[in-house]
């Protein structure tokens, strides 16, 4: 009898939830009976760590609201409250912080692992498109939230990313009335973005990563081959040759993962939670004031690539349009990645040297990109110093337009690239 037919009786309290609920269903379909691809390598650790650090931040997020008050006039002061009075708020508060920037660390790898397997590829293509699509939400997530706090940094970089909504045709002064709630970054825009932040997108990203997860065990895992492990299957079991059960083998796995992933966010927690400033601007521990600009406004660092490419791009007429359009498409572009790359293999494994030199020159771009947009535009100031022709802004500004032409060629050209690379052969079976 193959082992799929087999029928699984449970007794006792299991027993009499099975009957009224698929718990034991569910965990043999998702987790023993689901065969994954038995050479996972290290890449392969942070879908886990992504469901982990969402966990952290929907339990810290719920401790934190039970004392955080959503009010203009209160706001600064009640998260003090949780740093200096409450039990353990301190920490609550850190773990949530540090965990918004680990969680985009982890899914930036996570999809760093998808660009460099061709994860996005045919039977994937809605996996990724579901994916895509919780990075969006977590970025609206991580903006509304970040206002929360009321601080200098929270107030005036929402006031900044607000107004930049005033530069869409036609709608746009309309649109940034209605995202704030009023004419200016209040009372109203704090209560709005606060029930986003706790209500709406966690229940949307919790369903998104349920598709996600559901979409992926439908199709079955990739692989750092790019091979399809159901085409060979065992003529008894029906189970794929290449296979091993998901629990036990990459559950202990994962487990070695978190625990790694644990040690390195705890230190961060415990010894430099606001890691020099990326994670908690020095600004933020000021309280907002309306009638006082910071000397530098910048996002958090995991939206600083995108910010460089909306200053990049300089006003048309005296508007700020094609840089929020640009700056926009730098993330919408994501969703094409199934049908743009036109390879004969999926693995950069088997790649040839158009994709691998095109992927790093991507990379290198947005690594620059995401440094130029935590600085002021005169940061190569002190390197311009005595030439007459070419100061320090200017070298930067140009920078990050050389590096923004190079971040989408890399999407523009891939059809091109893709096609013309010399691959190698693609295995029928795994390699390990």
């Amino acid at each position: 009898m193959a082992a799929a037919d087999k029928i699984v009786t449970t007794t006792g309290l299991l027993g009499w939830v099975d009957e009224r609920f698929p718990l034991t269903k569910l965990f043999r379909e998702h987790m023993s009976e689901y065969y994954a691809p038995k050479n996972f390598n290290f890449f392969y650790f942070f879908g886990a760590l992504s469901l982990l650090v969402l966990v952290n931040q929907i339990l810290t997020g719920i401790f934190l609201t039970m004392h955080y008050k959503p009010d203009a006039a209160s706001a600064f002061a009640s998260v003090e409250y949780i740093m200096r009075e409450v039990n353990f708020g301190w920490l609550i508060r850190y773990m949530h912080s540090t965990g918004a920037s680990a969680f985009f660390i982890v899914v930036y790898l996570h999809m760093f692992r998808g660009l460099i397997y061709g994860s996005y590829r045919k039977p994937r293509e809605l996996i990724w498109i579901f994916g895509v699509i919780i990075f969006l939400m977590l970025m609206g997530e991580a903006f509304f939230g970040y206002l929360l706090p009321w601080g200098q940094m929270s107030f005036w970089g929402a006031q900044v990313i607000v107004n930049l909504f005033g530069a869409v045709p036609f709608i746009g002064p309309d649109l940034s009335v209605w995202i704030r709630g009023d004419f200016v970054v209040s009372d109203a825009t704090l209560n709005r973005f606060f029930a986003f932040h706790v209500i709406a997108l966690p229940l949307a990203i919790c369903g998104l990563v349920a598709a996600h997860i559901m979409a992926l065990h439908e199709v079955g895992s990739n692989n750092p081959d790019g091979v399809e492990i159901k085409k060979t299957k065992d003529p008894v079991t029906g189970h794929p040759l290449d296979g091993i059960p998901f629990h036990p083998y990459y559950t202990v796995k994962d487990l070695f993962g978190v625990s790694v992933f644990l040690f390195v966010f705890c230190t961060v927690i415990f010894f430099a939670p606001e890691m020099g400033g990326y994670f908690l601007e020095a600004n933020n521990f000021i309280p907002a004031n309306p009638m006082q600009t910071p000397a530098h406004i910048a996002p958090v660092w995991y939206f600083t690539p995108f910010y460089s490419i909306l200053r990049a791009v300089p006003p048309v007429f005296e508007s700020q349009f094609p840089g929020v359009a640009c700056m926009g498409l730098s993330v919408m572009v994501f969703f094409l990645m199934p049908w743009l790359d036109r390879g004969a293999v999926k693995s950069i494994r088997y790649r040839g040297s158009h994709f691998k030199t095109w992927l790093t020159l991507f990379i290198v771009s947005l690594f620059i990109l995401g440094y130029l947009g935590t600085q002021p535009t005169d940061v190569w100031g002190r390197f311009g110093e005595g030439v007459p022709f070419v100061g320090g802004a200017e070298r930067a500004t140009w920078g990050a337009r050389l590096f923004s032409v190079v971040y989408f060629l890399y999407f523009i050209l891939m059809p091109w690239y893709t096609r013309w690379d010399k691959t190698k052969p693609e295995p029928t079976r795994v390699t390990g």
